[in-house]
């Protein structure tokens, strides 16, 4: 009898895992899981999403109650997600999540943050009795899907980088942290530098500059004359002409007398001319 009791106890145990596992099975986990690759599905139809992280103690808490509200999600219409802020740098950048947990509610792409009580029955009433439409949506400058929050994203995602990339060049490759943090300073130089030549090269393509004409030297300023000085060269301008006047009139009275003279000296030539003309015949 003491050796069948020892065979049962193995049994009964064996039996009772492989009824167990089946049964742990069937109870998967209605939650969805969101990454940076298939967060667009968000877009599409209703959703309720928690951010969280594993290490936060108000998130283990909450996890219970999530899981639960996720068992109602096919009855309410309503897609029940997750997204781990320590995996998924990426989507907490687009949201800009400085609290956990943070739930937001999305409605065909229109974003609301959830503030109210955190228990399943109190999610099941936010989407049922439609609560969702008395908050304010997110506006879409600072939605996921907008220019703003993918730059964000990618500077969150490049953090991320950074420190891996840092942590790989101490740990891996040995190299001191005033090395690693030199390397980093060269990268920001080297990546400046060539994003302000594209930029120029772009500006230049767009508005070409215009070319310069060559600048003729510039003559100095003149002064002008003070009233005396102005007065006092009127005066001499003005003697001027008149000399100018005087002479002009001189001059047309000697043209004037010369052509008076001039017929009586041809007439006194012509008849000197003819007397020595008489004196050689006789």
């Amino acid at each position: 009898m003491a050796q069948l009791g020892r065979l049962l106890v193995p049994l009964a145990a064996l039996v009772l895992l492989l009824w167990t596992v089946p049964w742990a099975q069937g109870r998967r986990s209605n939650v969805r899981i969101l990454t940076d690759e298939n967060w667009t599905s968000l877009l599409e139809g209703e959703w309720m999403i928690e951010f969280y992280a594993p290490w936060c103690p108000a998130c283990q808490n909450l996890q219970p109650e999530w899981e639960s509200f996720a068992e109602w999600g096919e009855d309410l219409e309503v897609k029940i997600a997750k997204v781990d802020v320590t995996e998924q740098t990426g989507l907490s950048g687009r949201f800009i999540i400085t609290a956990l947990p943070s739930i937001y509610h999305c409605k065909d792409g229109e974003f609301r943050r959830y503030l109210g009580p955190r228990t399943k029955k109190d999610f099941i009433n936010f989407v049922s009795d439609k609560e969702w439409k008395n908050v304010e949506p997110v506006s879409s400058w600072f939605g996921p899907s907008s220019v703003l929050m993918t730059t964000m994203s990618a500077l969150f995602q490049l953090s991320v980088y950074i420190r891996t990339s840092h942590s790989y060049f101490v740990h891996d490759l040995g190299i001191p942290a005033w090395g690693s943090y030199l390397v980093f300073a060269f990268a920001t130089v080297l990546s400046g530098l060539t994003l302000g030549l594209f930029m120029i090269f772009v500006a230049d393509c767009f508005c070409p500059s215009k070319r310069r004409k060559p600048q003729q030297p510039q003559q100095p300023p003149t002064k002008k004359p003070s009233p005396e000085l102005s007065q006092s060269l009127n005066k001499v301008e003005e003697e001027q002409e008149a000399d100018d006047e005087g002479v002009l009139e001189e001059e047309t009275e000697n043209k004037e007398e010369a052509s008076k003279d001039s017929p009586q000296s041809g007439v006194r030539q012509r008849c000197v001319g003819q007397s020595l003309a008489t004196d050689d015949k006789s």
